[in-house]
């Protein structure tokens, strides 16, 4: 009888055994790695770890939080990168939510964006385990919206954002919340670009450019390979960051007014200020000369009217973007001979016009918007697609070879590289994850 006995003994120990063997290697598994974030920053500094990452089945994982709050929303982007030693990360996977309005809609009331900012947290809690929120931070990143309101009130609604930062579980500090100058914009926007096509991989790895145009700025970044470019542009258009343990220098300028928007407020006679009647009336040649409508920029509301039927309308309306673009704009003689991806309205007007798929994306020529604003500017009635496409497609194809374009350039259209989206926040996310292994 002692035999089943000692049997049962022996089987309970090793189920024992094995429970605590899986225990042991289950904590091992999803313990954080070693290395402590700088203890200058809020939530870091009781930490033993000394990472942003976790190891997962034998994988070790970082996560970055940037919330992109730009004029009409406020936009998080979660980011889950896995990390191999010795080379560039991978993105695992990105959790993304917006909201509108945007932040500066509460201008008047600061305190009223924060249910908005607690709701996006909200979502970041549930996207970063919980063994990693003091080890993950979270960054917002203001673009336009707040670049033109009065500095006190842009100030009020900051100092509400960072207050909500420091109370989250999440690694913040006094740089986690501020507002992007263009030039921050565009090298983000290129490192993102690069990331994803492969460019940042390795110190020999060729990469592209990158063309962008908002409503109110419009950037150009790229990486010289001509000594030349370096020593003739302007000191303040060539920068050097470190990313991935290489350094890179670009050539890189935002132009503020020359968005898309503002330059069309320019080229219909207007100027970036509000008007004293709250509302004024615009003429100009760019538009059919028997419409009229109005438009909303800037919360002012223009009557906008064409003219009366005189000169070709696409030969009138050239001349006045020739005269908004006159010596504003500088030509990098290289860049001729990079290859470049272009967004935002570049995109969206290659759309209108059916060059490209808006779905898919695709290739464009400089010419190709000359010719689309020759065929639509020549054939302008009262009801086109849009009645300032003429214009719009006019001022693309003038921008495109003042910054030193042939006509027979062509860029890469993409809204998407691999699924995911080609905005700044990706590259603003390296960057200051980088910024933080400096300190």
């Amino acid at each position: 009888m002692k035999r089943p006995k000692l049997a049962g003994v022996f089987l309970f120990v090793s189920c024992l055994l094995v429970y605590l063997m899986f225990v042991k290697r289950h904590y091992a598994v999803f313990s954080p790695d070693a290395a402590s974030p700088p203890s200058h920053h809020r939530h870091a500094a009781h930490q033993d770890a000394d990472d942003t990452s976790a190891s997962d089945a034998g994988r070790s994982f970082q996560y970055g939080i940037m919330f992109d709050a730009g004029s009409t929303g406020t936009r998080i982007h979660v980011f889950k990168f896995q990390i191999d030693d010795n080379e560039a990360p991978s993105l695992a996977h990105e959790t993304f939510r917006a909201i509108k309005p945007g932040l500066s809609a509460y201008a008047d009331d600061p305190e009223k964006c924060s249910s908005g900012i607690l709701e996006l947290l909200e979502v970041a809690r549930s996207s970063v385990p919980a063994s990693l929120w003091t080890r993950t931070p979270v960054v917002l990143k203001a673009t336009a919206g707040l670049r033109l309101l009065p500095g006190d009130k842009a100030s009020e609604l900051l100092d509400q954002v960072r207050a909500l930062f420091l109370q989250s579980p999440f690694l913040s500090g006094d740089d986690s919340v501020s507002i992007m100058d263009g030039t921050d914009e565009g090298i983000s926007a290129w490192i993102t670009v690069n990331f994803l096509t492969g460019g940042l991989h390795g110190a020999d790895s060729p990469t592209v450019g990158m063309l962008d145009l908002g409503g109110g700025s419009t950037q150009i970044t790229f990486s010289p390979q001509d000594e030349k470019t370096l020593q003739t542009s302007p000191i303040d258009y060539i920068r050097s960051f470190q990313m991935f343990n290489n350094t890179h220098t670009v050539y890189t300028h935002s132009y503020l007014g020359l968005g898309l928007m503002s330059a069309r407020l320019a080229v219909l006679g207007g100027v970036d200020a509000s008007p004293l009647g709250g509302s004024t009336e615009l003429v100009s040649p760019c538009l059919a000369p028997e419409y009229s409508g109005s438009w909303e920029h800037a919360d002012v509301v223009y009557t906008v009217k064409g003219q009366k039927a005189g000169e070709p309308v696409y030969e009138a309306c050239l001349t006045k973007v020739e005269k908004v673009l006159y010596r504003k704009v500088m030509k990098a003689s290289e860049a001729a001979d990079v290859e470049f991806y272009a967004f935002s309205y570049y995109y969206d007007r290659a759309v209108d016009v059916g060059v490209i798929e808006e779905k898919d994306g695709g290739y464009i020529r400089v010419s190709d918007y000359t010719d689309a604003a020759l065929r639509v500017c020549g054939g302008l009635s009262v009801s086109p697609q849009s009645p300032f496409l003429c214009l719009d497609l006019v001022y693309i194809s003038v921008l495109l070879q003042e910054l030193g374009f042939p006509p027979h350039k062509q860029f890469k259209l993409a809204r998407t590289i691999n699924q995911v989206e080609t905005s700044w926040a990706l590259g603003a996310t390296f960057h200051y994850i980088e910024s933080l292994k400096g300190h």
